[in-house]
């Protein structure tokens, strides 16, 4: 059974490559390919960068089946659950342990908008019946609903709630949730662009969407920020700014898929409602990131090879 100390480094939030409405299995064995040379520390499909609301649901499961054939045993896949309810939630928790999941990620309920009393008792509940041991979604920004911070110190004291994606951007929030949250307890950065802040105040590693790109470059950061070299972190992702700001320029994961064929996966097709991004956009983050893939990481032809 995972455990939290199993929950560290880079965790990448992977796309999911599609043809037409379908899971495109030799895409995502690509995307695998080249994340395990590049060196990862788990894998997490199936959140907002995943697609999940767009997917079938038997998609989804093939998604998570693919993944955990994949990894076999080399880090953890965590798997996103991005229901509304509580009783979809659960049965999608069961469905992916099926296919192999080995953690869940249970996004805060939303759209009911529930007081902070209905959050805390949703995921102790979820956590008591879940087949897998489960990390909390705060995403505010998407959801509307943000976890106070002493909600999620209670939370973070159940024996099968073992971390956290952070995506709440206000980094006071952040640092006073981090305080008091269990000893056992892996809060994971969230967000690309504040990574090495997250890390230098006491998240254990990330799940970030651009480190599908540039594994190598975001291993480096975390390397830093372990050894207290935050200045030289701080440094190294302002290089990686013009990346973000155009792989965020239009809803995640547009610009990334349409320039993952740089690193092997040629699966640029995106899911209702997504649309393809601007192909200017496009342009301008293929030249960006064949820069920095030049700087950082393995030529595109040995990860394929």
């Amino acid at each position: 059974m995972l455990n939290a100390n199993q929950l560290r480094g880079i965790i990448p939030a992977l796309p999911t490559p599609v043809r037409g409405e379908l899971v495109d299995a030799a895409a995502v064995s690509a995307l695998f390919a080249w994340l395990l040379q590049q060196g990862v520390d788990g894998v997490l499909p199936l959140g907002g960068t995943g697609e999940y609301g767009a997917l079938a649901r038997a998609e989804r499961i093939r998604m998570v089946e693919l993944c955990a054939k994949a990894m076999a045993g080399k880090g953890p896949v965590i798997a996103g659950v991005l229901d509304t309810g509580y009783h979809d939630a659960l049965q999608a928790g069961r469905e992916f342990a099926a296919a192999g999941a080995d953690a869940l990620l249970v996004l805060t309920p939303y759209y009911t908008n529930p007081t902070q009393a209905g959050v805390r008792d949703y995921f102790l509940r979820y956590a008591d019946t879940s087949p897998l041991p489960i990390l909390i979604y705060e995403i505010p920004y998407r959801t509307r609903i943000a976890v106070q911070p002493e909600i999620m110190h209670e939370l973070s004291r159940h024996e099968r709630i073992i971390g956290m994606k952070a995506c709440n951007t206000d980094m006071y929030h952040f640092l006073q949730m981090v305080a008091g949250v269990d000893a056992a307890f892996a809060v994971l950065s969230g967000e690309d662009t504040l990574f090495p802040l997250h890390v230098a105040a006491g998240a254990r590693g990330g799940i970030v969407v651009t480190a599908n790109l540039l594994p190598r470059a975001w291993r480096r950061i975390f390397d830093l920020c372990q050894q207290g070299r935050t200045k030289d972190a701080l440094a190294l992702h302002r290089q990686l700014i013009p990346l973000m700001n155009m792989a965020f320029a239009e809803t995640n994961p547009g610009p990334m898929k349409a320039v993952m064929d740089l690193i092997g996966v040629d699966a640029p097709e995106m899911l209702a409602p997504l649309v393809q991004p601007a192909t200017e956009l496009r342009a301008r983050l293929r030249a960006e990131v064949a820069r920095q893939l030049a700087l950082f990481e393995t030529p595109v032809a040995r990860a394929a090879g």
